[in-house]
């Protein structure tokens, strides 16, 4: 199966203050590309969607090696960033969400939401003592549902809307 991941990260980081994802972590590595770094390790087909007014922080992915698509209504929400990454890999089988401010999600977590798509979960994401986590995976069955989100809450409608889908990966 086709399985992609794609990355969040046209934010603004408006509560951090801005430029959230180039803050160095503790090794000096920029938050997004630590994320990014632990996505690619685990889903070889990726990519990262970006603000296309931020091309400080396009040109870092590209330098890392991703593939970035640009984002011209990020402003108007985490819908149209998720919309512009789905609408670049419409033809993948499923694929798995991350957010561009978890650099440390470990790529085990990210593979094991991928295989569960790839299993046939309609969605599926990691908990930790009950409380569902990032990233959630969806099959490319709710794409039309996907295409339709509209707001800053991402797919989280989506999700209620087949919380009895779900597959929870402790």
């Amino acid at each position: 199966m086709d399985i992609r991941a794609i990355l969040l990260a046209a934010g603004s980081g408006s509560r951090f203050g801005g430029g959230k994802l180039l803050a160095p972590l503790s090794d000096g590595v920029p938050v997004g590309v630590a994320s990014w770094r632990k996505l690619s390790a685990a889903v070889e087909e990726n990519l990262v969607v970006v603000r296309s007014t931020d091309t400080e922080l396009g040109d870092l992915f590209r330098a890392a090696g991703a593939k970035v698509v640009n984002c011209a209504d990020a402003h108007a929400g985490m819908s149209h960033s998720l919309i512009a990454g789905l609408e670049a890999t419409a033809h993948a089988d499923g694929w798995v969400i991350a957010l561009g401010d978890m650099p440390f999600i470990m790529p085990q977590t990210i593979m094991k939401v991928a295989n569960a798509i790839e299993r046939g979960a309609l969605i599926a994401m990691p908990s930790y003592q009950g409380t569902r986590g990032h990233p959630v995976g969806f099959s490319s069955r709710l794409l039309p549902e996907l295409l339709t989100i509209k707001g800053d809450e991402g797919a989280r409608d989506v999700v209620r809307r087949h919380a009895g889908e779900c597959e929870l990966i402790a």
